[in-house]
């Protein structure tokens, strides 16, 4: 690996997943023209009224590539990513893997708080937004980012162009000799070893930790997703999730889509009314979706005039789904249901589009690979024994050894001998699924967005007025859980929950961040170890305090 701060696989284990055929080494952009060659003038991204064939996908990819050479990127560098769901961000991302520039992707919530850590940490050379969203102004934002830094450059995904930046749809725009850019192109032997790009882990100390997926073990996680899903030229893979998330990326997402031949389809929203009336058009015949999204498409089915019948498969994940949804999901869309259980940091489990009706409903499913090694541990780190709860740990050819530039946190997420400790609590079924039962780890899931507690506590205790602060989460029936901080005051201040909230923002939190309920109290509940006992504080709050109303 080129990168300083990536831990590697150590040499012995390699060696086992190329040998074996998970590894292939060639780096993810090479198979743009694989791509292009096999299925030439199939459509392959649809966006809007935009159609681009595989063809002028790989042409689009290619002549973006060279233009960020010309702007000064390199291989080995890193590229600061706040996608959209457009094509332009679909060219952007693979124009990076091309060139052996990694994108470290943002989510769309995320602001300066955020996005100024993730900056500094990987050192980027450019940042890519959209211009606008929803009345942010994400461009603004990066510029600021990009001055803080010579020579960082700001490239604008859809949108406005302001002066000094630079349009990547004007830079995609294919031209000229593209044989002779292709050969220039492959020229540069990016290694398939290095970063292909960076995830984010939801995190439960502090800011957003960096997930490092190289080109070999990134490519594998995909195809071999794909494969499991039963994905094929026929795949019609409609994407309404923010694309940076691993979900709809690579676990199957938009890279099996490709791979296969199939056609990936952007929407910006997720609403059964946007996203029904694209399914109509597009014939989609799978999309990913996360627990409230589908609890929303579920309800909305029953009435809408759209024709869903092209669906065949919606993968629900991101959290638990809650006990029967499974069942009542699949017969509102008239389609097969398969539970996802994975990670950025690597595991994936998928139930099986062929498992019985029982336990395609009651189970997160089991690994992808051969090679996913897996151990349920008892509190003392011994395997827990057949049929009983334990915490999940794992190693695999997909599931990376470390977090980028983070050796004191690798020390508690993973073990001596490499195995990540997901922080879930699962048992294993003696038909080698998993059932997730619960969670060590000290986050929220609000909506599948995985909220660290103790950096919202931080923030918090930020506040002139608190003396100590606790996150819990609130139970919610739309998005599964709310953000709830409970607080001590210091004598003689007082502090209200929309004080708190537009503190947070002036901050430049992500909003999903942001606390949505606030519990003032005398003291915390403590354990006899004297940490806060969030056991104990949410049977108090969630029970015992009235709601505060706050639009989410």
């Amino acid at each position: 690996m080129k990168r300083e701060g990536t831990v590697p696989w150590p040499k012995e284990d390699a060696r086992r997943y190329r040998d074996a055929g998970y590894w292939r080494g060639r780096p993810l952009g090479d198979y743009v023209w694989t791509w292009a060659e096999s299925y030439q003038d199939k459509i392959a991204v649809v966006d809007g009224e935009k159609r681009f064939s595989y063809r002028e996908l790989a042409e689009s990819v290619d002549a973006l590539a060279e233009r960020l050479l010309g702007l000064g990127l390199a291989d080995g560098d890193n590229a600061l990513a706040q996608l959209p769901n457009t094509a332009e961000s679909v060219v952007f991302f693979l124009a990076c893997l091309r060139i052996g520039v990694a994108p470290v992707l943002a989510l769309p919530a995320h602001r300066r708080h955020e996005l100024g850590y993730l900056a500094e940490l990987a050192e980027v050379r450019a940042i890519a937004v959209p211009d606008r969203v929803g009345g942010f102004s994400h461009q603004a934002l990066a510029a600021e980012l990009a001055a803080e830094a010579p020579g960082r450059r700001v490239l604008v995904l859809d949108g406005e162009v302001h002066s000094g930046h630079h349009a990547v749809r004007d830079l995609m725009v294919a031209g000229g000799d593209i044989a002779a850019r292709r050969a220039r192109l492959d020229a540069l032997r990016v290694r398939s070893d290095d970063v292909a790009l960076f995830l984010l882990s939801g995190g439960t100390t502090g800011a957003p930790k960096i997930i490092p997926r190289t080109h070999d073990d990134y490519e594998y996680n995909a195809r071999r997703s794909g494969e499991v899903c039963g994905f094929g030229e026929d795949t019609v893979f409609l994407v309404t999730l923010p694309v940076a998330h691993n979900f709809p990326l690579g676990s199957p997402g938009l890279l099996a889509t490709l791979m296969a031949g199939g056609r990936v389809v952007l929407t910006r929203s997720p609403r059964p009314e946007v996203a029904f009336a694209v399914i109509e058009r597009e014939r989609v015949t799978t999309s990913p979706l996360v627990v409230a999204i589908g609890l929303r498409w579920a309800e909305a089915a029953r009435t809408t005039g759209h024709d869903l019948s092209s669906l065949r498969t919606v993968q629900i994940g991101g959290s638990v789904l809650p006990a029967g949804f499974a069942v009542v999901l699949a017969e509102a869309l008239g389609c097969q249901v398969q539970q996802v259980y994975g990670m950025a940091e690597g595991l994936l489990n998928y139930t099986r589009l062929d498992d019985p009706p029982h336990v395609a409903a009651t189970t997160q499913g089991r690994p992808i690979s051969p090679a996913d090694e897996c151990r349920v541990v008892d509190d003392e780190g011994a395997d827990a024994g057949p049929g009983r709860a334990g915490e999940l740990l794992t190693r695999g050819p997909y599931t990376p050894r470390g977090y980028y530039r983070a050796p004191e946190h690798n020390a508690r997420a993973f073990t001596p001998d490499g195995w990540y400790r997901t922080g879930d609590i699962v048992e294993l079924t003696p038909g080698g699924d998993f059932v997730v039962l619960s969670r060590i780890k000290d986050l929220v899931n609000r909506g599948g967005e995985k909220v660290s507690a103790p950096e919202v506590e931080d923030l918090a205790l930020e506040l002139p007025a608190v003396r100590r602060a606790a996150v819990i989460p609130i139970p919610d029936p739309d998005l599964g859980e709310r953000v709830g901080l409970c607080v001590v005051l210091h004598p003689g201040h007082s502090l209200d929950l929309h004080q708190i909230r537009a503190a947070f923002a002036a901050r430049g939190v992500a909003r999903y961040k942001i606390p949505e309920r606030l519990a003032v109290l005398a003291e915390l509940p403590l354990t006899a170890v004297g940490k806060v006992d969030k056991k104990q504080l949410r049977r108090q709050v969630v029970e015992g305090a009235p709601a505060v109303p706050v639009e989410a």
